[in-house]
């Protein structure tokens, strides 16, 4: 409702609307994602991954072209997170040399992935071939059906 209509037009009530306006900006900045998140999502985007699944294991493909095994890390995280991660670094400039184009991405990098409940976190294997990073987890074996358990009946 227009306070103008209630004969409120005072710099008063202006100024109280200029406040509440504000607040509400205010949520939006504080609501707003940190740069963290943001340098996060932008790693997680630009890192694609393949995920096959067969009988006895879960297979995590993802491309890492150029980068040496000390430059990624695979962890497990909460049990059942896996995290893919590490950093492609630039090379450093020899004299005299200088960059025309630059298209290949450098920074910081990183995947997660929920495992399934029989995933088995220690089971995991990771290695990197020619720039493919691949990721081995095992599957746990299916629990065996539990057999009816009999009870001798005495006479008393």
């Amino acid at each position: 409702m227009d306070v103008r209509l209630l004969g409120l037009d005072a710099p008063l009530v202006n100024a109280l609307h200029h406040l509440i306006d504000a607040a509400d900006d205010g949520d939006k900045i504080a609501n707003a994602p940190t740069r963290t998140y943001v340098r996060d999502a932008k790693a997680m985007a630009a890192t694609p991954a393949d995920v096959k699944e067969y009988p006895n294991s879960y297979v995590f493909i993802v491309d890492m072209p150029g980068l040496k095994s000390g430059d990624i890390k695979v962890q497990v995280e909460d049990d059942n997170v896996l995290v893919v991660s590490g950093e492609r670094k630039r090379e450093e400039e020899k004299e005299g040399a200088r960059y025309v184009r630059m298209e290949r991405r450098v920074g910081k990098f990183m995947r997660k992935f929920v495992l399934p409940e029989n995933a088995n976190t220690d089971a995991i294997s990771a290695v990197c071939r020619d720039g493919v990073l691949t990721v081995t987890v095992h599957k746990l074996p299916p629990p065996e059906p539990k057999k009816p358990k009999t009870i001798e009946v005495k006479i008393a």
